[in-house]
């Protein structure tokens, strides 16, 4: 009987061993995924922007932004339908402090990212509002004296709203006409469109199969939910954003890698965290406002740095600023636990 439960006990070792190596190899192959994914995505989207006589700022703060913003949308679903709401508004501020610091720090070494004057005086604006706008609906005890606070149904219909206003803005300065940073290579409609939903595909299954790895190692370790939730979640559905705005540096189209990064942080707050209240109202932790003043200073930053060395432009020293400010903030979060 002991020698049954043995066998038994030594099968399911192996069986999870299986499992763990399946997502050590998704891990690698995931990153391979997404880096070809977003080639696709910036050449078809660039191609589009080409095609439709629409500048490429829409298309990164519109199409891009929603796309790369995939694995977090659906990452919060799943923890919306599962009542994972810690998970859900974690990865939200995670992603934001993620893209800022951490993506386009990366980018902006690749190739100092130029911003176009509706960059710096209406879209960070409107990040900035964003951030704000949780920090209100999210903060019912601090500001009613409520016993708890949530992130409720009513809060989710108001962020949709902002995402509708925000995209109307969009579409409206795309009459503005192209700017493109560079020559793009002529492609027929069809084959830009099939590219871009190439694109996508790769980029959530890359995003997926590397978020799914990336957890197994983190539970290997034996890292809290909300540690998983703030960095190797939040880092691992960011990606698509981090592959993306980097192509888009190398290939010198700037507007879309800011651009792409910035409604990445819009949609995350009024797209993503409104749909996932809609679906769950989300209890807010009164810790997690740390994590909320640390995406606000990440927004404010960017705007200041727009101003400081070369004017409207984030140039390699600010990145490695970037960069020194997310390792601090990744170990505060390692020692806060």
């Amino acid at each position: 009987m002991a020698d049954k439960r043995d066998s038994e006990t030594f099968r399911r070792k192996v069986n999870l061993n299986k499992i763990m190596l399946l997502d050590y190899i998704l891990l690698v192959f995931g990153f391979v995924v997404l880096i070809k994914g977003a080639e696709f995505l910036v050449d078809g989207a660039s191609s589009i922007a080409q095609n439709m006589r629409v500048s490429a700022l829409v298309i990164g703060l519109t199409v891009v932004a929603f796309g790369t913003s995939a694995p977090e949308m659906f990452v919060n679903l799943f923890a919306s339908f599962n009542a994972s709401t810690e998970l859900a508004i974690g990865n939200v501020l995670g992603s934001n402090i993620a893209n800022i610091f951490l993506i386009l720090g990366i980018s902006s070494i690749i190739y100092p990212l130029v911003a176009k004057r509706n960059t710096i005086w209406k879209e960070i604006p409107f990040a900035i509002l964003a951030i704000l706008l949780l920090a209100l609906v999210a903060n019912d005890s601090l500001i009613d004296g409520s016993s708890f606070s949530i992130v409720s149904r009513i809060d989710g219909i108001v962020l949709l709203s902002f995402l509708i206003i925000f995209l109307y803005y969009s579409f409206a300065i795309s009459k503005i006409g192209v700017e493109l940073d560079k020559p793009i290579e002529a492609r027929p409609t069809g084959k830009s469109l099939a590219m871009v939903f190439l694109g996508f595909i790769g980029l959530a299954l890359g995003g997926n199969w590397v978020v799914r790895g990336s957890v197994t190692l983190a539970n290997v370790f034996g890292f809290s939910e909300a540690l998983i939730g703030l960095t190797v979640v939040a880092i691992g559905t960011s990606l698509p954003e981090l592959a993306t705005s980097a192509v888009a540096a190398y290939k010198r189209h700037t507007d879309i890698a800011i651009g792409n990064i910035i409604g990445s942080c819009i949609f995350n707050i009024f797209w993503i965290l409104g749909l996932s209240s809609v679906i769950r109202p989300i209890p807010f932790a009164v810790s997690l406002n740390i994590d909320v003043l640390i995406a606000f200073f990440a927004t404010i930053l960017l705007f200041v740095f727009m101003f400081i060395g070369k004017k409207n432009a984030l140039d390699r020293g600010e990145g490695i600023t970037f960069l020194l400010i997310y390792l601090v903030y990744i170990i505060f979060l390692i020692f806060r636990g």
